[in-house]
């Protein structure tokens, strides 16, 4: 994920800039995407990713560990037995009362397992997003979203959860969407902002160029001569 998250790094670089030198959230103006508007493409990102690994519990999965087909992240730095008979894992449930856990065969949880493992690599990136809001004397900061919003896999599927984790009515959800994921106006807007620049040491306006260029090069060397 490394170079995804330095490439939204940049992003959130030239945005933070922006904001601490105009003072306004509106920065479609100055050629850059809104602190805001990156917070629901996060939102929007992370929460169809969760659904890439599944229900969170699952039979085939147990079955393929058990015979020595499907490992676990870092399998090898893990302390325990690796067979899993007796161990178990807590694994969310939604009900009329709220959000809860219940305990199941670890064997059967490994998908939330691998899942967590992402989460936590996700918000390490975060962290470096908002690294450079700090730097640039801002309170904002990015976050990820709660893991049962916007999600059509598993446990969570057919719910309403807000960004916060709150369990929310059909009709509360539909009216504060908007403001959680990107609308259309939003991806037209950053779609707008996606011009191409050809020339040396020239970066589009809504990222700030890296630190150091390719193989420690100036950042404007002329890398392709025609």
């Amino acid at each position: 994920m490394f170079v995804g998250t330095t490439g939204v790094q940049r992003a959130v670089e030239r945005t933070a800039g922006l904001l601490a030198t105009h003072d306004t959230d509106d920065l479609w103006q100055y050629g850059a995407i809104p602190l805001n508007v990156i917070q629901k493409y996060l939102n929007f990102q992370y929460s169809v990713s969760l659904d890439l690994f599944g229900s969170e519990t699952s039979s085939n999965v147990a079955s393929y560990y058990t015979a020595g087909l499907k490992g676990r992240w870092m399998e090898t730095r893990r302390n325990d037995d690796h067979l899993l008979a007796d161990a178990t894992m807590a694994v969310p449930i939604v009900g009329d009362g709220g959000i809860g856990t219940r305990q199941v065969p670890l064997l059967t949880a490994l998908n939330l397992d691998l899942r967590n493992e992402y989460t936590a690599d996700c918000e390490r990136g975060v962290r470096r997003w908002n690294r450079e809001l700090e730097q640039a004397g801002l309170p904002q900061r990015l976050m990820l979203p709660h893991e049962g919003f916007n999600r059509k896999v598993g446990v969570y599927a057919g719910h309403h959860i807000s960004p916060a984790g709150e369990l929310l009515e059909e009709p509360d959800w539909a009216r504060q969407a908007d403001g959680w994921l990107p609308t259309a106006d939003d991806r037209a807007a950053v779609a707008g902002l996606m011009q191409a620049h050809y020339g040396p040491g020239e970066f589009a306006s809504w990222i700030a160029p890296p630190g150091v260029g390719i193989n420690d090069l100036p950042v404007e060397y002329d890398y392709v001569r025609f």
